[in-house]
């Protein structure tokens, strides 16, 4: 394996830009594409090959990105025609790359090819079928991304395919062989060498035998020379020519060919290693123009420099490309540049050629290319290559000092912080106060800040006498001018409002309050007074001012301390009364109310839980239902007001029915009061009614009560029935049926009928129930009565004919079921699989004079009535009177 690393950059027109105040300045940084690095693998045998090789685009790669890489590469193959070739490839890299597929030669990919990606197997496959020696080259697997393209290279060597047994023709074989035509004698050596010219090199010596000829050898050997006659079939008109050029120019060999196949493959070759034409980044072209076919090489430099030389078949043709040095010189003079601060400062230099190691300096210092550099004086640039250096000078002058921002007028209020404060074009200044015109010094009272270009003047607990005429100085080194800001200062008299006023205290004998007022300004100071009279020495009282809080503590409440309270400041005034407090009570005639009367109230409707109170202050007040406090959400709110507890919740569920109980609880004790909330909603369906009666004019139906009451018993229920077909259901009653039987009267006869139930509670009527079976309102069916008259009505020596009557008695039949059994069986059967509907029926396939007895019955939709039997059996014959001995 051999590893071959590319890395080029030049240099022609040298410039330096920096900014001449003390800022940082950075040198620019040219772009160089560079060939990374590129592998070449080749296995002993010369006929497979494998490249890869990988071009960057940039040389900084964010954190977690990179270039692609072939985690499974694609190998060489080598098939016979009309085979087929696979090549597989794994790839990995951020961002994701992109794969094509290309031949090296530049000849596009067969249309016949398929690209695709193998999701299973994670492959990006080129597969070639059925192949042909056309499809011999070097195969490029190319995987891009905004990184670089890594290429992997790969060759297909299509070999001369064999011929594949004809299996029809070996299975024919076992015939007995027909006789073999002797082979046509050939006496003429150019006829012969023709034949041979077709046959594959296998059967030469076979053919040669065929035809009479011995002398094998010999003619191998004259059709290679026909053959190489053939293939040397180029004529070179005019050679590659030497060269002669200087560095960064372009360059063109050429020679003139006329080649018999146009397709013949071409390689350029430098020195020993073949030219990469396009992986050269434009280095390299190849063209053609009719007959005279081209190597441009462009940009020429001393490495380029060596003998060139082009193989086309068995020709090469060589030619050597000199490249003339020339001596390095300066292009010009380097200009000196004066400036202001700030402005930017170019300094320019020409060489005659491109070099590597040029160097720009600052009085001296080398400037490394991408640091950065302050440059806030005067001073000396010289440009440096070799030997050769040139020197100019720069030249910087101040510029005034100005104000970005000057100093605004400030009004506070007393006792709080004043700032002043401004912003100058530079941050190399020296800064003075003044007050009136009387210079300041820093102390407790004056803070002065100067930080970078900006600087501040703090004025601590500003009093009225802090007011007046402020003056900032600055200056800067070689300029004498002193340039100045002036604003007001005014503070103004503090005047404190209330922000949160006292509240009435309700406190027990003995126990702790407080009261306690919050100003806006807690520099503010107050007075407290109890009935209008300022405290100063009521016992068990302690005045507090925590900032802008004032508190008036009573550490142990009694009765001295009860009364009206004021707060007094400048401005501000806030009162509020001290009381002796009761705990919470709630009457005991509502408790026992509560306890004994549910709350009730339907499904979807809102249920309001009022209970009156007693308490000073007023308590807290806690709900919970089952045992789970309760608190506010979409349907639930709470309320405390002066003398009663609210808890409403709307649209609800029966989920809501429990326990439900109420803490009211201040300082100095506690209460409850227990309820139960019942909400109810409408009982569940009835089961299917059921028929059991049906008259003309009547159906008498049952059902079965709802497994859910929805919290209250059932009153009742409600009948409905609707005609079969129909979508309009009409109520039987008005009032809830007690009960769960009812007969449904006023039908129409012979009309088909559907019933429902409804039932009903206290929270009003549940769903229908399923519909019953549909029913038709007609008297009910009798079964039929005897058969009459059964007899026989004809004989033969393979059947019997029978007769009969209605029944007298019962509803007429729909039809007769006729049973028979043979005289030595006791088993009867039926004649027919359905009833007969006439009064005559003949049984035929009898036993000749065998005999037979029978019975039979009439069948309507009430049932099947009695059987009459035959009086005795009967044979099957003809009658007496029609026998014939």
């Amino acid at each position: 394996m051999t590893t071959i690393h590319h890395n080029q950059m030049m240099q022609e027109h040298v410039s330096m830009e920096f900014s001449s105040s003390s800022t940082h300045v950075q040198t620019f940084s040219k772009t160089t594409k560079i060939v990374g690095e590129e592998v070449m693998t080749k296995s002993s045998s010369s006929s497979t090959v494998q490249f890869f090789s990988l071009v960057t685009h940039s040389s900084n790669i964010p954190e977690g990105e990179s270039v692609p890489e072939f985690v499974e590469k694609p190998q060489p193959v080598t098939a016979s025609e009309g085979e087929k070739a696979v090549f597989r490839a794994q790839v990995q890299g951020n961002p994701k790359p992109n794969i094509s597929w290309k031949r090296e030669s530049g000849i596009p990919i067969k249309e016949s090819a398929k690209m695709f990606y193998d999701s299973v197997n994670k492959e990006h496959v080129l597969k070639l079928e059925p192949l042909t020696s056309d499809d011999s080259d070097n195969y490029k697997c190319i995987a891009s991304n905004d990184h670089a393209d890594a290429i992997y290279t790969v060759s297909l060597l299509v070999t001369e395919g064999q011929e594949k047994m004809d299996f029809k023709k070996m299975l024919k074989k076992r015939a007995p062989p027909a006789p073999k035509k002797p082979p046509k004698k050939v006496t003429d050596e150019k006829e012969m060498l023709e034949i041979l010219a077709n046959v594959p090199k296998k059967d030469f010596e076979k053919v040669c035998m065929e035809h009479g000829f011995t002398d094998f050898r010999g003619l191998l050997k004259k059709l290679k020379g026909m053959k190489k006659v053939e293939v040397e079939a180029i004529r070179i008109l005019k050679p590659l020519e030497d060269i002669e050029t200087k560095i960064d120019t372009t360059v063109v060999f050429e020679c003139i060919m006329e080649l018999k196949d146009p397709n013949t493959k071409m390689t350029w070759v430098k020195g020993t290693e073949p030219l990469r034409i396009q992986y050269s980044l434009g280095k390299y072209d190849v063209k053609q123009v009719g007959t005279k076919y081209m190597l441009v090489i462009t940009n020429v430099n001393m490495n380029d420099a060596g003998i060139y030389s082009l193989t086309v078949c068995d020709k090469r043709m060589t030619a050597e490309l000199k490249v003339l040095d020339e001596p390095l010189t300066f292009l010009g003079e380097m200009k000196p540049v004066k400036v202001t601060e700030r402005q930017t400062a170019v300094f320019e230099i020409r060489l005659s050629k491109k070099v590597p190691d040029f160097v720009w300096k600052f009085n001296g210092k080398e400037l490394k290319r991408d640091e950065k550099y302050e440059i806030s004086d005067s001073g000396e640039f010289s440009a440096q290559v070799g030997d050769l250096v040139q020197k100019a000078q720069l030249t910087i002058d101040r510029i005034p000092i100005k104000f970005v921002s000057t100093l605004k007028n400030v009004r506070v209020k007393e006792r709080s912080r004043a700032c002043l404060e401004c912003e100058l074009t530079s941050k190399n200044v020296t800064l003075r106060w003044k007050k009136d015109g009387q210079l300041l010094e820093r102390s407790t009272k004056y803070s002065m800040n100067h930080e970078g270009k900006r600087a501040e003047l703090i004025i601590e607990d500003a009093q009225l006498s802090d007011g007046g005429e402020y003056t900032v100085v600055a200056m800067q080194d070689g300029d004498p001018t002193e340039y100045c800001s002036t604003a007001t200062v005014t503070v103004e008299e503090r005047l404190a409002s209330v922000k949160s006023g006292m509240s009435d205290v309700h406190a027990a004998t003995g126990s702790p309050a407080e009261l306690c007022v919050v100003l806006n300004d807690e520099k503010v100071e107050g007075v407290w007074l109890k009935d209008g009279k300022e405290i100063t020495d009521l016992p068990g009282v302690q005045i507090v001012k925590q900032g802008a809080v004032h508190k008036l503590i009573f550490p142990n409440m009694g009765p001295e301390h009860e009364g009206k309270y004021t707060f007094r400041a400048k401005g501000a005034e806030s009162e509020a009364s001290v009381f002796i407090a009761d705990p919470p009570t709630i009457d005991p005639t509502l408790l026992e109310a509560l306890a004994a009367h549910p709350v009730t109230v339907k499904v979807g409707h809102t249920a309001n839980i009022k209970v009156p109170f007693r308490a000073k202050p007023l308590p807290k007040v806690i709900w919970y239902k089952d045992g789970v406090e309760v608190t506010e959400e979409e349907r639930v709110s709470m309320e405390r007001r002066e003398d009663q507890a609210l808890l409403t919740i709307s649209n609800c569920v029966r989920e809501d029915s429990g326990l439900v109980l109420l803490k009211l609880k201040n300082d100095h004790g506690s209460a409850t009061a227990t309820l139960h909330l019942n909400v109810l909603e409408p009982p569940g369906l009835a089961s299917q009614p059921q028929v059991t009666d049906v008259t003309k004019e009547t159906v008498t139906i049952t059902w079965n009560a709802p497994t859910q009451d929805g919290g209250a018993p059932v009153l009742g229920y409600i009948v409905e029935r609707r005609k079969k077909g129909s979508n309009l259901w009409v109520p039987f009653n008005k009032d809830p049926i007690q009960g769960t039987k009812c007969t449904v009267d006023g039908l129409l006869e012979d009309t088909e009928y559907e019933f429902r139930v409804i039932a009903v509670n206290k929270a009003g009527p549940g769903h229908p129930s399923i519909p019953s079976n549909s029913v038709v309102a007609r008297d009910p069916v009798k079964p039929p009565g005897l058969v009459q008259g059964l007899h026989v009505s004809d004989s033969s020596n393979s059947s019997i004919s029978l007769a009969w009557r209605e029944p007298a008695e019962g509803d007429p039949p729909s039809g007769y079921i006729l049973e028979m059994r043979a005289e030595d069986s006791k088993e009867w059967s039926k004649c027919t699989k359905i009833p007969i509907s006439g009064t005559c029926y003949t049984v035929g396939g009898l036993t000749e004079r065998q005999k037979y007895f029978f019975r039979i019955r009439a069948v309507n939709e009430a049932g099947v009535g009695e059987p009459v039997e035959l009086d005795e059996g009967v044979r099957a014959m003809p009658p007496p009177g029609e026998r014939t001995e």
